[in-house]
């Protein structure tokens, strides 16, 4: 059992399974109030992606500053009761008759607010619950939970805005950050306390953080990856719902069973991770997963009524697989070699870094879309997905094994 006998770790275990699951189903329930109620534009539909991930680049520097100043539990909550109430005024303001496209998008910047801070913060917590030892186990049973929920989230929610429609499906996430954050709260006896009590100002540690990955030969490269992969899945996003529904003309129902038997793959990964990092090495398993997978995204454009609707399920399953294998390897070695007063500055320096470019994707995918039509952006977006593995295989990765798991001076 591990980790899962940990009563810390089973707890947060428990948060982030409720909480992922509603995350999923927001992420087809909100799309879909788009196009489905609203009639949302392919230009509209880039702009309510881009806002879901904006904060990223608008806070995501600064947010790994602040999380390394305070404890970071308490940061996990709040982050949880925020967008729980945020995506609650969803529902509301549709039930009154309000609910419109900017309100979408106050929704959704808001929303990516608050998940800067939980998403640094809760990489830089696991490792103060935990035994360094034990980074790897528990990222990987955290993959299972978030593969699990791509499984069941999108199914669940494609007949849940069947039954009793998108808006109020959207309720069902709100209330699963508000039980998330309920979990949390029940932790004790972490080591979740602030690693330095010395300020140098914002900027000065902001740039701390900035030199730390950009100056580490592996992490930039593992940095300049995932940015680019991000922007091809961005703009991949923009359109999937837009393809699905108008293009290949599924039902909200049928599109969450596509999106749920692809997230399979997601479960594969975090299975084979393990074995597949001791047969081939943990430096190797980054770039293989990235460079054996990715090519897969160019049967997404092909996905039609009937049986090539199982060229859709089969490339998500592979690069869904590819995608866990890569980031519980990426993550670990990440966390094991950065020094605990940095974590929350590379964290948030990453994410900056590499969610930074989805806001960026989304504009471009909505922008192309409008232009040149959904089926041709949807083709540029998947030709340029193979071509992210280009940063790895140029880095120190391609000749290693396996990759040190100390951080400097430690």
């Amino acid at each position: 059992m591990g980790l899962l006998r940990h009563r810390g770790f089973l707890l947060l275990f428990g948060a982030d399974t409720i909480s992922q699951v509603g995350t999923q189903v927001s992420m087809v329930a909100l799309p879909l109030v788009a196009v489905v109620a609203l009639r949302a534009s392919p230009f509209e539909m880039g702009l309510l992606v881009a806002a879901e991930t904006a904060a990223f680049l608008l806070i995501g520097l600064p947010a790994g500053v602040w999380v390394d100043r305070l404890r970071r539990r308490p940061i996990l909550i709040t982050g949880d009761l925020a967008r729980a109430a945020l995506l609650a005024s969803v529902p509301v303001a549709w039930w009154l008759g309000v609910l419109s496209m900017p309100q979408l998008y106050v929704v959704g910047l808001c929303v990516s607010v608050a998940t800067v801070f939980f998403d640094v913060a809760y990489q830089s917590y696991l490792p103060s619950l935990v035994e360094r030892d034990r980074i790897v186990e528990g990222n990987a049973k955290l993959e299972i939970v978030r593969s699990g929920a791509q499984v069941a989230g999108p199914g669940a929610a494609g007949w849940l805005v069947h039954l009793v429609t998108a808006p109020v499906a959207i309720l069902v996430d709100a209330v699963s950050f508000l039980l998330s954050g309920l979990l949390l709260a029940g932790i004790k006896g972490d080591s979740d306390t602030p690693a330095r009590d010395e300020r140098r100002g914002l900027v000065r540690e902001i740039g701390e953080g900035l030199a730390f990955v950009l100056r580490h030969p592996i992490l930039r490269m593992i940095a300049a990856c995932t940015a680019s992969a991000n922007l091809a899945n961005a703009m991949n996003n923009a359109l999937a719902v837009l393809f699905l529904i108008n293009v290949v003309g599924v039902s909200p129902g049928v599109m969450g069973l596509l999106f749920s038997a692809a997230g399979v793959g997601g479960l594969a990964g975090a299975a084979l991770v393990g074995p597949v990092s001791r047969w081939a090495g943990s430096a190797r398993t980054i770039w293989l997963s990235a460079l054996l997978t990715s090519p897969f995204m160019l049967l997404v454009p092909l996905a039609a009524q009937g049986w090539r609707l199982g060229l859709y399920v089969l490339a998500w399953f592979v690069v869904s697989a590819g995608i866990v294998v890569y980031n519980v390897s990426q993550l670990s070695f990440r966390q094991a070699i950065t020094p605990d007063h940095l974590l929350g500055r590379m964290n948030a320096t990453m994410r900056f870094i590499v969610w930074g470019t989805l806001p960026l994707g989304a504009l471009i995918g909505g922008v192309l879309g409008e232009r040149l039509g959904v089926v041709a952006a949807l083709w540029i977006a998947c030709a340029l997905s193979p071509l992210s593995v280009i940063p790895l295989l140029l880095s120190p990765l391609r000749t290693m094994r396996d990759l040190p798991q100390q951080p400097p001076g430690r």
